[in-house]
């Protein structure tokens, strides 16, 4: 046992001999301070010693906190939230120090985080040293702890003892002592571990152990000590070697890489068993003793699942997103116009297998770096500043090529061969619409996507490959649909010299997305690569421009390029300038996972925005609801906090996030407090009832009745 465990070993003896003694020839009295009583907690001081003998220069003694049913205080680790209790002794007289020593803990979760602490009661076990050996001694703590429930409070308590010279044992203040003293982690040889390693991947991610014992592992719990601002997830235990083998994953919620030090193991096992070891840092990650292979879904739930991304890929098609993508839809009908039926549904069946290929090729991207140990997402894309600028260039170049600048055609070998297939011009330009017009629609979610991408994320191969197949054949509805009734194309009206004036209507639409596309741009990579690739853009455009067209439509296209080019970069300096708005700006604040447990504690309620640039459902949900009454006026009271976390640029910490609610993709909002510690998730498409609902269940009825008052007035 450890030094101090010994102490109380003896201690125990010593209290059973002399409290016996006492029982026959003194009636001595227990030494304790003052019961300190507030609504959750009460705490006093206790010792061994009812007084200093003759030549003492250490006492045994203990603070003692009972927490009331539902109440817990915190480890000297508490997790991602949470104070560990302090203690000052400055007024004490004739104590030169005092060792403080920590019980095993236990894990709690609250508000999907994991804290861990004590609930019930608890002794924390002290060695104090005496300046002066057998003199009376003042001892006086002030003593400063969280103690929590579904609210936190901050409790001062102070506790005084004062032990005059004297020889009595209190042998129940001992007893309770050295119970407490038997919790504390035992270290060194008597650990009984023989090999101890950790493993901590570069991304800052996971942490993985793996531990050898002498003893047989029964119930066991770890608890990693990393340093201040690292906060763990609830981790994967498994055990093998016939349970002397010890193997745990934490995922690592959030790093400090500044507060990171030396890695510190506590583990208990039941009541009886708690050891801490300092593990030794390893390079490769431990292998686990067996593999938790995920159970196959049924054919019925794998059917169901596509069923659901069929139609979130079909309501992708009306999603706010699918906005940008608007113009080259009308132009893969008009193009058709004039053509024989085979010819317009072979079209846009290329159409179609374009959404396909680039829904497949996503799927493949995806298990990939899933397989790799990456973060994956829906819309993942529009984080990466050279997808962006690759989109920018290519549609600008759709864009010139709608003005009439020029034609991209093929080979006339090429062409012959596709002519003698009856099919006239070939499918290139077809396919090619499908699969940009795919490429754009995909940086928001949409009702029921989030769940089968989330469903597929978490799946096998299979699920994904079956899940994206369902998804694009529903983004594909509209040129399938085409393609099965060809002669909707007729019903157009006939060609003339509108299509001119259409063909340029278009050309705008998409040279709005281009800009769109370099404001995400700006928000990922900065201003100046906007402008790079946009003067690249323009530069390209007018090489293969250069003899083709007649001179009006040179002219004209070529002006509007050139002013496009100037709106370019005042609309992106002015991108992060808010829009004028006669009610008053939502202050928020910046997304802090550990800081949304902290506020609920204090009663406050908490909506979390999860956005991006790219998102353009993040954007309408903002404009037409958040920023709304009576949203804006409900999110901008006193007792709620609006927080928002940008995705704009990758961020391991979102990504974690969104994943704990089985998510992968934007929008997401949630709301929590007192009554929903859990969040309550909103939908996709956010409406103003739905918000004030969520607020109102996640405060309870004080909330309620602020947000029908807001309500009421809203309505005068």
């Amino acid at each position: 046992m450890s030094m101090f465990k010994q102490q109380f070993g003896v201690l125990t003896v010593l209290t059973v001999v002399v409290g016996l003694g006492t029982m026959f020839f003194d009636n001595a009295r227990a030494a304790t301070s003052e019961t300190i009583s507030k609504p959750a907690v009460s705490a006093r001081l206790i010792t061994v010693q009812d007084g200093v003998a003759g030549g003492m220069s250490t006492l045994s003694a203990g603070i003692q906190i009972e927490l009331n049913k539902g109440w817990k205080t915190y480890w000297r680790s508490p997790g991602e939230v949470g104070i560990p209790p302090q203690v000052d002794w400055s007024a004490s007289q004739n104590v030169k120090n005092v060792r403080f020593e920590w019980p095993a803990p236990e894990r709690f979760t609250a508000f999907g985080i994991e804290n861990f602490g004590y609930k019930g009661e608890v002794v924390f076990p002290l060695q104090i040293n005496l300046e002066r050996p057998g003199e009376a001694t003042l001892l006086s703590a002030n003593v400063s702890l969280l103690v929590c429930s579904d609210v936190c409070v901050p409790e001062t308590l102070h506790l005084s003892l004062l032990l005059s010279p004297g020889t009595g044992i209190d042998r129940v203040s001992g007893s309770l002592i050295a119970k407490y003293a038997d919790k504390i982690p035992l270290e060194g040889a008597e650990t009984s571990i023989t090999e101890a390693a950790a493993f901590l991947d570069e991304n800052r991610t996971e942490l993985v152990i793996n531990l050898v014992a002498t003893e047989l592992f029964q119930d066991p719990d770890v608890f990693p000590e990393l340093g201040s601002g690292i906060a763990l997830g609830k981790p994967d235990i498994r055990l093998g070697d016939g349970k002397k083998r010890l193997w745990a994953r934490f995922p690592v919620l959030s790093f400090e890489e500044t507060a990171f030090r030396h890695t510190s193991l506590t583990i208990t096992d039941g009541q009886e068993r708690a050891v801490t070891v300092s593990p030794k840092m390893v390079s490769a990650v431990p292998a686990p003793p067996f593999s938790m292979a995920a159970l196959a879904p049924g054919v019925d739930e794998v059917a169901w699942i596509a069923l659901i991304a069929f139609i979130g890929g079909l309501i992708l098609n009306v999603m706010p997103c699918v906005l940008p993508v608007l113009s080259i839809k009308l132009s893969s009908a008009l193009k058709h116009q004039g053509r024989n039926m085979q010819s317009v549904r072979g079209g846009f069946l290329a159409a179609a297998f374009g959404v396909m290929i680039f829904v497949w090729g996503l799927a493949g991207a995806l298990f990939a770096l899933q397989r790799m140990g990456i973060a994956v997402g829906w819309g993942l894309q529009f984080q990466n500043p050279v997808f962006l600028a690759f989109m920018a260039v290519v549609l600008v170049v759709f864009t010139a090529n709608l003005f009439g600048l020029f034609e991209i055609s093929l080979p006339t070998s090429i062409q012959s061969w596709l002519s003698t297939k009856g099919t006239g011009r070939g499918y290139w330009a077809d396919f090619l619409t499908g699969l940009f017009g795919a490429v754009l629609a995909t940086p928001c979610s949409a009702p029921f996507l989030g769940t089968a991408v989330a469903f597929a994320l978490a799946g096998r191969g299979l699920d994904i490959l079956i899940v994206f197949t369902s998804l694009g054949l529903g983004l594909a509805v509209p040129y399938l649909v085409v393609a099965a009734l060809p002669g909707l194309v007729n019903v157009l009206p006939k060609p003339g010299r509108w299509m001119v004036y259409l063909k340029f209507l278009l050309g705008l639409m998409l040279g709005g997305t281009v800009l769109w596309l370099l404001l995400v741009l700006k928000g990922v990579a900065g201003f100046p690569a906007s402008v790079a690739v946009w003067l690249f853009a323009t530069a390209l455009v007018f090489v293969l421009s250069w003899r083709r067209s007649a001179f009006w439509i040179r002219l004209i296209a070529g002006g509007t390029l050139a002013s496009l080019a100037l709106a370019a970069p005042v609309a992106l300096s002015q991108a992060q300038q808010k829009a004028p708005h006669e009610l008053p700006a939502l202050k928020w604040v910046q997304f802090d996972r550990g800081e949304i447990a902290r506020l609920v504690s204090r009663g406050q309620v908490v909506f979390v925005d999860v956005t991006a640039d790219w998102c353009i459902t993040c954007k309408a949900n903002k404009a037409l609801v958040i920023e709304r009454d009576p949203v804006l006026s409900a999110l901008g009271t006193e007792n709620v906090t609006a927080m928002q976390a940008d995705w704009t640029r990758p961020d391991e910490g979102i990504s974690r996030y969104l994943a704990s609610f089985g998510r992968f993709g934007i929008p997401f909002n949630a709301v929590y407090g007192p009554s929903a510690p859990q969040g309550i998730v909103l939908s996709e498409l956010l409406t103003s009832s739905e918000i004030i609902d969520a607020l109102r269940i996640a405060k309870g009825s004080s909330i309620g009745f602020n947000l029908r008052q807001n309500e009421r007035s809203n309505s005068k």
